[in-house]
Order: structure tokens, then C-alpha cells, then sequence
């Protein structure tokens, strides 16, 4: 890559790159998207679940890579398994305990949640969709900053593990990372597991 080319790359806005990641990723077809999630379940997560540990989901919206096939595998490890409800704009997601065969209802953002009476929960291990990611843990999520809000509210009362999960598709050379983007411990593809926690 010249080093303009690098430039240029360098110096793209969040939005022109968060707009080519999710371009590559709506390219992919059902039947690719439907064994990239199978592959990545297969890989499962790159440390420990010990049983009991609260792991949240996310329900997939348009061409997110869907993690059930996954969370169904750390169900099996004993996991308990979570999913996010949006409360408002500006506040910390809600997690909410979620089996694979429970029932969700529409959220106010038009996302599946579990219902508002199921026990809310504290996830320890947080699987975090994206719009694209690079080598160094960066993530450009879709600009509303809910991840990076809930991530750095719960972590000042624990420990919470973020991996992100994406289509290899979604990796970029490198995002500009602001003061109060969140970094990820690990990302997992189709093809590969990334761990920044070094």
C-alpha cells in the first residue's frame, strides 16, 4: 500500500469506513452467513466459560453475523444467556435472561427483546455486534453509542469480558479511536480469533 493510500485510508471519516464495512458485509449471501455463524459456534468462544457465567447475545439486525448458533453452544457449556433491551437513548443497555426457545417482543427500536419480566441480568462475557473492527480492538459501531456507553458503565462495578463478533469481511487497516470508544478484549470471525488483550 503506498503511503497515500494509507493516508487516505487513515484519514476516512467513522462513516465512509462503518458505510464500506457494512456494504461488504450485505454482499455476503444467506448461505454464507448462515456458515460463517456455524463456523464461528463451532470455534466457540477462545477461553473458559465456567458454568454459571451470564453471557449476552444480541438478536442480529440487518446483516449481522447471529450469534444464536454460538450462544446455544455456551448454553450447552452452562452458560446463562442474556440479550439486550434498550431503554433509552443515552442510557446504559439493559440485559435480560434469555433462553433460545423464550419468545421475544419487538423493542421500542424495532430490535427482538426478551420481555420487560424476565430477570435482568449483569453479563460477565458481552458479545458485541459491529459495523467493522481492526488489529488493534477498535470497533465503529452504528453511531448511537450504546456498546461503548453500557461497557464503560458496568465495568466500573466489574469485570466484563467484550468480544466482538463479526464477518472477516468487516475488518478494516485501522480505525480513529476517540477517548471514550471502548476497546474490545477479542473479536471473533468465520475464519479467525483476535485477542487484544496484550
Amino acid at each position: 500500500m503506498t503511503a497515500e493510500r494509507y493516508w487516505m485510508t487513515a484519514t476516512l471519516s467513522k462513516a465512509d469506513l462503518r458505510a464500506g464495512a457494512l456494504a461488504k458485509r450485505d454482499a455476503l449471501s444467506d448461505e454464507q452467513r448462515a456458515a460463517a455463524a456455524q463456523a464461528m459456534a463451532k470455534r466457540g468462544l477462545p477461553f473458559e466459560v465456567e458454568p454459571g457465567l451470564v453471557v449476552s447475545g444480541y438478536s442480529p439486525i440487518r446483516s449481522e453475523i447471529d450469534p444464536a448458533p454460538l450462544m446455544r453452544k455456551l448454553a450447552e457449556q452452562g452458560a446463562k444467556l442474556a440479550l439486550p433491551a434498550v431503554l433509552s437513548r443515552g442510557k446504559s443497555l439493559a440485559f435480560r435472561a434469555w433462553s433460545p426457545d423464550d419468545r421475544l417482543m419487538m423493542g421500542p427500536l424495532g430490535i427482538l427483546e426478551p420481555s420487560p419480566a424476565a430477570a435482568e441480568l449483569v453479563p460477565d462475557i458481552m458479545l458485541v455486534p459491529l459495523a467493522a473492527f481492526d488489529r488493534a480492538g477498535h470497533r465503529i459501531g452504528y453511531g448511537a453509542g450504546h456498546y461503548d456507553f453500557t461497557l464503560a458503565h458496568l465495568r466500573k462495578a466489574k469485570v466484563i469480558t467484550a468480544v466482538g463478533t463479526a464477518f472477516s469481511v468487516q475488518e478494516i487497516k485501522a480505525i480513529p479511536a476517540l477517548p471514550h470508544d471502548v476497546a474490545l478484549d477479542y473479536v471473533l470471525t468465520e475464519k479467525k480469533v483476535f485477542d487484544f488483550r496484550s
